[in-house]
């Protein structure tokens, strides 16, 4: 039985995308070193992130500063109880639900004072949150130590599926599945997993009310949208998929501290969703993965001006923030839809709807 002409592109083009995906990590790590490896790994990570913030600001619009409070709260719940810290070692199994749900019920925390604010009052109040989350990571170490303080959680137990080991390295028809390699594709089904229940979300009632709040509040709630609770969900959704980020994370790195939750982090997530196109998932992905590795590309750049000048005239990390900044100010002017918007998104802004 032969299928449809469309039917049967569309099949060709998911199966090439599926074996790209598939030699991806192998590829890479043979071009350019299995450390840029991790950084599609830190990708992915990152394209969860977005994806849980793009509910938050895309769908319903509601501005969050704090979000990086989210992804620090999971890897503190997976690593609490999945390393020495308390002699407890969970399975992943319950920890990664474990970490969604807490995040979640935080999301609500922040969301139910903030059901009056708007805008700039928001946003401030959000990146206020993410700042008290990670003060009191870095100081509760005392008088009971539960996060222990500045200098983090250590050994942190890695994901074991049965008898599979993601921290250690095993040989495949003759190849080697490094810890990177085993991780990137369970990162991967959790991102695919993460973009279907986005897109799901997107098309159901619920998504439809976040977008009628996002487009005027106003008008939704006299429409019969009980707004409240539909911005509580939209806090507590996009919480969820930090919460199992930041659990993933933890596992991954094998040790957390709140360095690795500042408010820049926060920003770099927002601005992910902002360049690759606010509600559209596609392009919140994009987002991710332009701003995780372009600049560990950067890096290149001082070997090459050694190489060519005999000095380093720009260090890269100056370098990265002036290329970043300018990238917005061009991208706020020029396309301020994003990279890859929504149709709907587009024509809004071209003041065609």
């Amino acid at each position: 039985m032969r299928l449809p002409a469309s039917q049967a592109g569309k099949l060709a083009v998911f199966t090439a995308l599926a074996l790209l995906l598939a030699v991806l990590p192998f590829g890479t790590e043979a071009l350019l070193g299995r450390s840029w490896v991790r950084v599609i790994d830190g990708a992915l990570l990152f394209s969860m992130l977005a994806i849980g913030l793009n509910v938050v600001v895309g769908y319903a619009g509601l501005l969050d500063l704090g979000f990086i409070a989210f992804f620090g709260i999971g890897a503190y719940s997976y690593s609490l109880l999945a390393s020495p810290q308390f002699g407890l070692h969970y399975p992943f199994w319950v920890l990664l639900p474990l970490g969604a749900v807490v995040a979640g019920l935080f999301g609500v925390i922040l969301g139910a004072p903030t059901l009056r604010l708007r805008g700039d009052y928001l946003a401030i109040v959000t990146l206020g949150f993410g700042e008290i989350i990670r003060i009191f990571l870095v100081n509760l170490n005392r008088p009971f130590n539960l996060t222990n303080g500045p200098q983090g959680i250590t050994l942190i137990d890695p994901i074991r599926i049965g008898g599979f080991d993601l921290s250690k390295t095993y040989e495949v028809f003759g190849m080697k599945v490094a810890a990177v390699h085993s991780y990137y594709f369970l990162f991967l089904l959790c991102v695919i997993a993460s973009i279907i229940l986005s897109l799901r979300l997107e098309n159901s009632r619920i998504g439809r009310a976040w977008i009628a709040i996002r487009e005027d509040e106003v008008a939704a709630k006299a429409m019969g949208i009980n707004t409240r609770n539909i911005k509580l969900l939209a806090f507590a959704m996009g919480a969820s998929f930090g919460g199992v980020s930041g659990g993933l994370f933890a596992s991954f790195q094998g040790f957390v501290s709140p360095e690795s939750f500042k408010l820049m982090d926060s920003i770099m997530i927002v601005c992910m969703v902002v360049l690759g196109g606010m509600g559209h998932v596609p392009g919140v992905v994009l987002g991710a993965i332009l701003l995780t590795a372009l600049p560990e590309g950067l890096r290149y750049v001082q070997p090459l001006q050694q190489s060519l000048f005999g000095r380093v005239y720009v260090d890269p990390a100056d370098l990265r923030m002036l290329l970043f900044g300018l990238a917005l100010v061009l991208m706020m002017r020029f396309r301020p839809q994003g990279l890859w918007p929504s149709k709907r998104r587009e024509h809004e802004l071209k003041g065609e709807a």
